[in-house]
């Protein structure tokens, strides 16, 4: 039983444990890490998809960096965010719950408390953002979801 009771541990342990979110290439379709596609010229779909558990902001984050690089490896100055949705949801990790019921059995009766607790052991679900990007030169337009490429770069790059 002793035994039994160590591996379980072990278990849960091991499940805990998640590789982190990098930037990088994502190698297949449901892989960690960017993809992106050119519509047409200076305009690009952007797409980076977390690892299990990784926080939806650092995902947003990851394909804003990816879309920054794409222009300045294109030679853009700044890019607007077109279109962006998320895909999938972040775990709210462990959750207990409580529950009390009785019966009454004619001559008998009786009280159940229960407690109970449950954990992802797979570190979550994986969130994946989106974002649609128009490419620039020149002086940055005024208008909500423009950003400097150069200027995003080095503010959330040095996160990566």
């Amino acid at each position: 039983m002793k035994r039994m009771i160590i591996a379980l541990a072990a278990l849960t342990l091991a499940g805990c444990a998640t590789a982190p979110t990098l930037y990088q290439p994502a190698v297949g379709p449901q892989a960690v890490g960017y993809s992106d596609y050119r519509i047409e010229p200076g305009r690009y779909r952007v797409t980076f998809r977390g690892g299990p558990g990784a926080p939806p902001q650092q995902v947003m984050d990851y394909a804003l960096v990816r879309a920054a690089d794409l222009a300045i490896a294109d030679g853009y100055d700044w890019f607007r965010v077109a279109d962006r949705f998320i895909e999938g949801r972040p775990d709210n990790g462990p959750r207990i719950g409580l529950g009390v019921g009785g019966g009454n059995y004619g001559y008998r009766s009786g009280v159940n408390v229960g407690l109970g607790t449950s954990f992802n052991l797979g570190g979550g679900p994986s969130v994946s953002s989106t974002i649609e990007v128009v490419m620039g030169r020149g002086g940055r337009p005024r208008g909500g979801d423009i950003y400097d490429a150069r200027a995003l770069r080095q503010s959330l790059g040095q996160r990566i």
